[in-house]
């Protein structure tokens, strides 16, 4: 009785052994996993250092354009060009391999390897012994391996599951780096427009300053037709001329410079 019962014992252990091993994948997507959470990782943390560093430095470069902050942005823009190269380039390569069902089915080495191997036969050898202490010897990754072989050979269910969970994860990496650019391009064009404020309050400035020296010349003209060495029959007696000489002309120029800002204006050319 009580052999009858470790029997039982030690074959509901292997059928728990075997339950579970039917829950593990085969060693090369386990190998294809871990290679892609490494990259996947990677890739987010880069992308998550650029935009703790890249935020700040834009809006910084927005309240105060400096040329060290279009500097440090410079930097940070070609830094997340590289990247963005970097996960678009893993982004297209997961699509493509989604997107072709024969090459999934390549990535199942152990089933071709397990289709050349005596298992594919309706005679082999038998895999699974009996026995639970040579059983347990048995590798769960193989295990899982041979246990692909009973499915249908075209089906990839298990790998798109597997390539989609981390196409998922990279593109949402691409769509931060995606909105960081959207960013920078509105910074760009912030800043842009800025400088064409700044550009256009400086022409104005330049069509005061002409139209002042346009003013001035006249001005200047008067001044310089007195001030010739040549006699005049009126400059004996008529002194009290010169003031009213000075104060008419001022008012000319005064009149003209006003004239040529308000035709400015009406026209558009400098703001109100």
């Amino acid at each position: 009785m009580n052999g009858f019962q470790q029997g039982h014992n030690n074959m509901g252990g292997q059928n728990d052994v075997e339950a579970g091993d039917e829950d593990e994948s085969p060693f090369e997507f386990r190998a294809l996993e871990v290679a892609l959470e490494s990259i996947c990782s990677f890739l987010a943390a880069r992308t998550l250092e650029l935009e703790t560093a890249a935020y700040p430095a834009l809006d910084e470069l927005t309240s105060q354009i400096s040329s060290r902050n279009l500097d440090r942005v410079r930097k940070l823009k070609s830094a997340m060009t590289r990247l963005t190269a970097r996960v678009q380039k893993v982004r297209d390569e997961l699509e493509q391999l989604l997107d072709d069902d024969d090459d999934m089915a390549d990535l199942y080495l152990s089933r071709k390897l397990a289709g050349a191997s005596p298992v594919s036969g309706s005679g082999g050898v038998n895999w699974y012994p009996a026995s639970p202490t040579i059983g347990s010897k048995i590798s769960r990754a193989s295990r899982a391996s041979i246990a692909t072989v009973c499915g249908d050979e075209n089906d990839v269910e298990e790998l798109e599951m597997l390539l989609e969970a981390y196409f998922m994860q990279i593109d949402g990496t691409f769509n931060k780096l995606t909105t960081l650019r959207e960013y920078i391009d509105d910074t760009e064009d912030y800043i842009n427009i800025q400088l064409d404020n700044h550009r256009n309050q400086l022409i104005q400035l330049e069509l005061f300053l002409s139209s002042g020296t346009v003013c001035l010349s006249f001005y200047s003209l008067v001044t310089a037709i007195f001030g010739m060495n040549v006699p005049y029959t009126w400059m004996s007696d008529h002194g009290y001329m010169f003031k009213w000489v000075v104060i008419v002309s001022g008012a000319i120029s005064a009149i003209m410079f006003i004239l040529i800002i308000s035709y400015a204006r009406l026209k558009g050319l400098v703001g109100s």
